[in-house]
């Protein structure tokens, strides 16, 4: 593969500054607004948001580790035909004078190759075909189909195909049940009459075909479009539940192959199990279960990839110097079901099934009706190839891309429905042993193909001689290999849920059939999926306002207020996909909240902080109905923050009609107010307190009521009545009395920072004192909307006192893509610790609304402190504690924010 592009570097990360979009809540005068910052929020009438080991015994390695996918390249895609056979024959062309010694390195890896194709053909070649009615006696057509499935395999591959040089096709040898039940159901709506053998077996053969056909054209068009990825979406048990029951049937089917029994008269009863204890059969089926058994027990034991073939070399051998020394004649053991009888099978040709084919002879009334196992096994087939690829990748330490793969895949099968024989993909055990031995070049691969080529010319007459111990044999160990990887390599790596479904998937399959099965393990994998993520804990915390309070910059007074009246704010953050199954759980939690027995602080407004929650489906947009309902029966406004205009979040409150469109055609409910950002929404409800307190203050109101908008003000006047004798509103008048009253908050006057100080109390009420002898060292400065009065990295040569207006600070790191606003109101300091530091700004500090500012520059911090040292000393102390506590408020607002 050419070497890829290294990807663009990612955009600069697109923010709204707070400037562009924040605005006052209601009009007031200039000394109600020293003590709110300015947030956006909702005009009435629209809504304005703010802003690994491998696998050594294993034919599917389902649960191998897969490699990091790699990214496209068009270039290594094999749709370029004309170019890759240029570059193959000029290859060929280059390496002629090699042939002979890359043949002689090839030879060991071909000839393991070919033994694993011939293991593989003879057994499941041979059960191909039911083995019942007019399939009887039709295993030598089966190897047939398998050894041409294979070259065609081998042949798209090796020329070019995969991105494994040593890459080995053959037989997808897992869907042979789904070939039994196309097979059974086509002679069952033709009838089983024998006059009806070539209709049945041409519709089966075209079925076959078909198969193979929807297999390539699924492959070629993920592969193509690079959707391979998809497939890993689909959950892994249900696969595994399948290969378990195939390993079940194949159990199944060796039993009744050594016994020589029809698959239909191997039925799970009490009859059967009789019938397989007498000894003749003890005789037929015990010894291949037992050499199975022994197989695995040394492979478990010594590693070495050449013990799977010479065993089997081994079995044949054995068991014929038994019968040379017995005198047995090969007549009396294919009588006995000791040796495959094939009767007429030694003369025929490799191509009869091509005989069988007809036009007239296709029955699509049959055809049509296998289309729901075609279904099955299509998706079965489907899941193979993209779990053996990384798996085989990680075993050969080699990197490819699996969308290649999948278009090589769809070749070879394309082909092989043109040549009517079965589906086909990359084995990865026989690759893995082809590669150790030495086949590691795709001119061993060519050659493997025509070592299989010359098998299939050879024909099927030497199954005639072949014991049905071998195959049995064969049988027992992939069955066995299956079930010990659906039921024991699975046991400590899934969740019991899974495991059931796993079991249940197997049981569906060997008590019914397998298009049944897999049906059946969809259904509870989805039932156990809702199961499972309703359990999924969806609020991710809940927070009172006194422990999530906004990054605002505030005097210590209103701090103190803010934080015990906040505790009539309740946060609660949600996580994950809201749906019918985890919405329930939130809205019971909720009314738990807003029980005046369990919380004998009632709450004025609650948070729902949507940021982290991916979507939200009907159900849970209907319950957020019920539960503004109930906010607004009790009095308590229902906020919404972390929607993003036209997200699935935001549309799905719209639909339901909580907030407005984007389109701003309808209005939110009343009582619901909506913020982009969980700190405008904090900011929105501090300003809210605050006005509660000024307007009381002044005499503006009879009682005490929040400025909100005035339809949500409409909304909780009638149920709460006179606010006055409310609790609400008498623990907001007993903290005010203790924290702003007392902390001397009075109308600010201008033209100096010692009254500012008095406003603003930054300290201690006796700083204001203090103050006034250091009012020569300061410059007082008019500050414009919009001036930026210092940029992060830039020398600190200042610090300002904020009288009147509000600022907005931004903590932009470099290598990060968030970035921190931090408002500060009058009576507040900015600049402060880097400029008594000496160091660096941290921050970019922007005047967000107009007012006065009084600076301290460095040259006048040292005349103060060479004058009036003691009040200079005095002042810096109080500054430290100031930004300690400013400080420590904007870390706790961030901690609560994860």
């Amino acid at each position: 593969m050419p070497p890829t592009q290294p990807p663009p570097p990612p955009p600069p990360p697109r923010h709204t500054s707070s400037s562009d979009s924040v605005s006052t809540l209601h009009p007031a005068g200039s000394e109600e607004e020293e003590l709110v910052t300015p947030v956006t929020t909702k005009n009435r009438g629209t809504v304005r948001i703010v802003t690994p080991t491998p696998p050594h015994d294993e034919r599917t390695p389902l649960l191998a580790p897969q490699p990091p996918s790699t990214p496209p390249s068009s270039s290594s895609s094999w749709l370029h035909s004309k170019t890759s056979l240029a570059r193959l024959v000029d290859s060929v062309r280059q390496h002629a004078p090699d042939v002979p010694s890359q043949t002689a390195q090839a030879l060991p890896a071909v000839g393991l190759g070919a033994l694993l194709n011939i293991l593989d053909g003879v057994s499941y070649g041979m059960i191909m075909f039911p083995a019942s009615g007019v399939f009887a006696d039709k295993g030598s057509m089966g190897v047939s189909m398998f050894f041409v499935t294979a070259i065609i395999s081998q042949l798209a591959y090796s020329l070019g195909g995969s991105g494994f040089a040593g890459a080995n096709g053959s037989m997808m040898i897992e869907v042979v049940p789904f070939f039994h039940i196309i097979g059974n159901s086509i002679a069952q709506y033709v009838g089983h009459e024998e006059a009806n053998a070539p209709t049945i077996i041409c519709t089966t053969l075209v079925a076959f075909a078909m198969s193979s056909m929807l297999t390539g054209a699924t492959f070629f068009i993920l592969g193509y479009l690079r959707l391979g990825a998809i497939i890993g979406f689909f959950p892994r048990h249900i696969l595994v539940g399948c290969i378990g029951g195939v390993g079940a049937f194949l159990i199944e089917t060796g039993l009744a192959v050594c016994m020589r029994i029809d698959d239909d008269d191997f039925t799970i009863e009490f009859s059967t199990l009789k019938f397989m204890l007498q000894p003749h059969m003890l005789a037929m089926w015990v010894p291949p279960l037992v050499l199975a058994a022994l197989l695995r027990v040394i492979t478990h034991r010594w590693r070495h990839q050449l013990i799977f073939p010479l065993y089997f070399v081994l079995v044949p051998v054995v068991f014929y110097l038994i019968v040379l020394a017995a005198r047995i004649n090969i007549s009396t053991l294919r009588s006995g079901g000791w040796v495959f009888d094939i009767q007429d099978g030694e003369d025929s040709h490799w191509y009869e099934f091509y005989q069988w084919l007809h036009w007239n002879n296709i029955h699509w009334g049959a055809l049509a009706d296998t289309l729901p196992t075609q279904l099955a096994l299509l998706f079965f087939n489907i899941l193979h190839p993209p779990l053996n690829v990384p798996a085989l990748a990680v075993s050969l330490n080699e990197d490819v891309d699996t969308n290649r793969e999948l278009v090589a895949h769809g070749y070879s099968n394309l082909f092989a429905g043109l040549f009517v024989t079965v589906p086909n993909y990359l084995v990865y055990v026989n690759t893995l042993l082809f590669y150790r031995v030495g086949g590691t070049t795709r001119y061993s691969g060519f050659l493997l193909a025509l070592a299989n080529l010359g098998l299939l010319l050879v024909g099927t007459g030497p199954i005639g001689y072949l014991p049905v111990i071998v195959v049995g044999t064969l049988i027992f160990v992939l069955g066995i290999d299956l079930i010990k990887e659906a039921l024991w390599d699975t046991r400590k790596r899934v969740t019991r849920m899974e495991y059931a479904t796993i079991v249940s998937i197997m049981v569906a399959m060997t008590i019914w059939d397998f298009v049944i099965g897999v049906l059946f393990g969809i259904v509870v994998s989805c039932l156990f999926f809702v199961v499972q993520n309703s359990q999924a804990q969806s609020i991710r915390a809940i927070h009172t306002g006194e422990t999530a309070m906004s990054v605002v910059r505030r005097p210590s007074a209103q701090r103190a207020y803010l934080r015990e009246v906040s505790k009539q704010t309740m946060i609660m953050r949600l996580q994950g996909f809201l749906f019918f199954g985890t919405i329930t759980n939130v809205e019971s939690t909720i009314r738990k909240l807003t029980s005046p027995a369990r919380f004998p602080t009632l709450i004025r407004f609650l948070v729902l902080d949507l940021t982290l929650v991916g979507g939200v489906d009907m159900s849970a947009a209907e319950s957020f109905v019920r539960v503004h309902r109930l906010l607004r029966a009790k009095g308590i406004v229902l906020i919404f923050c972390g929607l993003q205009l036209g997200e699935a979040v935001h549309e799905a409150l719209c639909s339901v009609g909580l907030v407005a469109s984007e389109d701003g055609g309808e209005t939110s409910a009343v009582g619901v107010e909506v913020f982009q950002e969980f700190g405008d929404a904090m900011e929105w409800i501090e300003n809210a307190y605050l006005r509660a307190w000024w307007r009381a203050r002044k005499g503006l109101t009879d009682a005490v009521t929040l400025p909100l908008p005035a339809r949500t003000m409409d909304s909780l006047l009638p149920d709460v009545g006179d606010e006055s004798k409310s609790p609400r509103f008498s623990h907001l008048k007993e903290v005010a009395s203790r924290t702003l009253d007392a902390g001397g908050l009075k109308p600010p006057q201008p033209s100096s920072p010692s009254s500012e100080s008095q406003a603003g109390d930054m300290s201690v009420s006796s700083l204001a004192s203090q103050l006034v002898n250091l009012v020569p060292y300061f410059t007082r400065v008019l500050a414009e909307e919009g001036d930026v009065l210092f940029r992060r990295g830039q020398p600190a040569d200042c610090m300002y006192v904020v009288e009147s207006g509000v600022l907005r600070a931004t903590y932009d790191q470099p290598h990060s893509c968030s970035h921190v606003h931090e408002a500060m109101v009058a009576g507040t300091l900015t600049g402060e610790l880097s400029f008594l530091s000496g160091q660096e700004r941290s921050a970019t500090v922007v005047v967000e609304r107009s007012g006065v500012l009084w600076r301290l520059t460095a040259e006048g911090l040292r005349k103060a402190e060479r004058e009036r040292s003691e009040d200079a000393l005095r002042f810096v102390r109080e500054v430290v504690k100031t930004a300690k506590a400013d400080y420590e408020t904007l870390l706790s607002a961030l901690a609560t924010r994860q």
